[in-house]
C-alpha cells in the first residue's frame, strides 16, 4: 500500500489486470473510494500484528513488557521496517508515543516495497519489524515476538472485487471460500487471526 511503483493501488491505477484485489483495509477503503473495488464485495480476511525479528542465532531481547520493549528498541544498534501500515505507525505514532523518537530516527530505516526479512537474514539490520505473517516464511532470521499489546497496532487484510474485473463471479467464489471456516486453519497457520473469529471474540 505504499507509495512505490510495485504497490497495489500504484498498479491498479496503471490499469493492471485484477479480478480479486487482497490488501490492508484502510488501502481498500481508498481503492473503493476510488472505484477501483466494488463496496458490496468487501469481505474482511484476517487480522495481522506486528512482530520484531533479528537474524538467526543473533540474541532475542525481551519484549515482553513496554519497558524492556523500549529498551530492547535504544539497545538496537540499527532497525527496519516497511512501508506499509505497521512500519508507519512504528514510526510516526510508536515511538513519539515511548519517548524515543529522535533516538530510532537517527538508527532505523523505513524499506519501501520490500519486505524486511530478506535484508535481516544478510545483517543489514540488528532488528526489523513487520507482520508476523510476513516474518514467519523467511529464512534466515528468528521471530523474537509480537510487539505488547499495550502499543500493539492490529492490522485487518481485506478482499474485494476489482471494478474492472474479467471474472467477477470466479472472484466471488474465491473470496467466500477464504473467509469461510474452511480457510481458518490456513490463515491461523500464516500467522493471521480469522477477521470472523475476532469479530465474535469482540462481540462477547
Amino acid at each position: 500500500m505504499g507509495a512505490n511503483p510495485t504497490a497495489i493501488p500504484a498498479r491498479l491505477d496503471r490499469g493492471e489486470p485484477a479480478d480479486v484485489v487482497i490488501v490492508l483495509r484502510e488501502a481498500m477503503d481508498k481503492l473503493v473510494a476510488k472505484g477501483q473495488v466494488e463496496k458490496e464485495s468487501v469481505v474482511d480476511l484476517g487480522i495481522g500484528h506486528i512482530a520484531m525479528a533479528v537474524k538467526a542465532g543473533a540474541p532475542k531481547p525481551d519484549i515482553r513488557t513496554v519497558d524492556s520493549f523500549r529498551n530492547a528498541l535504544l539497545a538496537a544498534k540499527s532497525a527496519a521496517y516497511t512501508d506499509s501500515a505497521g512500519g508507519i505507525y512504528l514510526q510516526n505514532v510508536l515511538f513519539k508515543r515511548l519517548g524515543i523518537e529522535k533516538q530510532m530516527t537517527a538508527k532505523s530505516k523505513m524499506i519501501s516495497g520490500l519486505p524486511v526479512g530478506p535484508g535481516l537474514a544478510r545483517g543489514e539490520y540488528e532488528i526489523a519489524f513487520q507482520q508476523l505473517s510476513e516474518l514467519k516464511s523467511v529464512q534466515g532470521i528468528e521471530i523474537v515476538g509480537l510487539i505488547p499489546d499495550v502499543v500493539q497496532k492490529a492490522t485487518t487484510f481485506s478482499a474485494g472485487i476489482a471494478t474492472r474485473a474479467a471474472n467477477p463471479q470466479d472472484g466471488r467464489e474465491l473470496i467466500h471460500l477464504l473467509a469461510s471456516p474452511a480457510a481458518f486453519p490456513a490463515i491461523e497457520s500464516s500467522g493471521l487471526e480469522p477477521a470472523q473469529l475476532h469479530a465474535e471474540a469482540s462481540i462477547k
